[in-house]
């Protein structure tokens, strides 16, 4: 009997730690791969910051994007805030991007918005503040 309780004790650390383990799986493959994740928004406005004609004449050719600045220094954190309107999930991010010309910065704004029928987020607008005297916005996308 008592060793058929220790076996059954750690039968259930077993499934606790399995249950643990499978939690932790689902929260990074959905933080990474989903596509209503932030980080996943993000990598696509950027990806259509760096195709754009406009954008790659005013910043240069190697464009690179990034984050908040975090206490240490670092440059990771996109900032995005959620929110609900009319039953309809939207989210708006920020970041910046800078590329190969010297002293050219940018803060790109994003909004998307859910389509329920998709069960996904579609653009409704990209656009940039190009950081330089006189300042200018250049519009990538507006699906308003």
């Amino acid at each position: 009997v008592k060793e058929a309780g220790r076996d059954f004790t750690y039968f259930i650390v077993v499934l606790v730690g399995l249950g643990v383990t499978g939690g932790l799986f689902y929260v990074i493959f959905k933080e990474l791969f989903s596509s209503s994740s932030p980080s996943k928004i993000y990598g696509d406005a950027l990806e259509k910051c760096r195709s754009h004609p406009e954008i790659i004449g005013v910043f240069g050719e190697s464009i690179k994007g990034y984050g908040e600045a975090t206490r240490r220094g670092r440059r990771q954190l996109v900032s995005h805030i959620e929110y609900i309107k009319d039953g309809l999930k939207y989210m708006r991010l920020r970041f910046y991007i800078e590329g190969s010309e010297t002293g050219k910065r940018g803060t790109v704004h994003v909004e998307v918005k859910e389509n329920p029928e998709k069960g996904r987020f579609e653009v409704r607008y990209i656009f940039v503040d190009v950081e330089t005297y006189p300042r200018r916005t250049i519009v990538i996308e507006d699906n308003r």
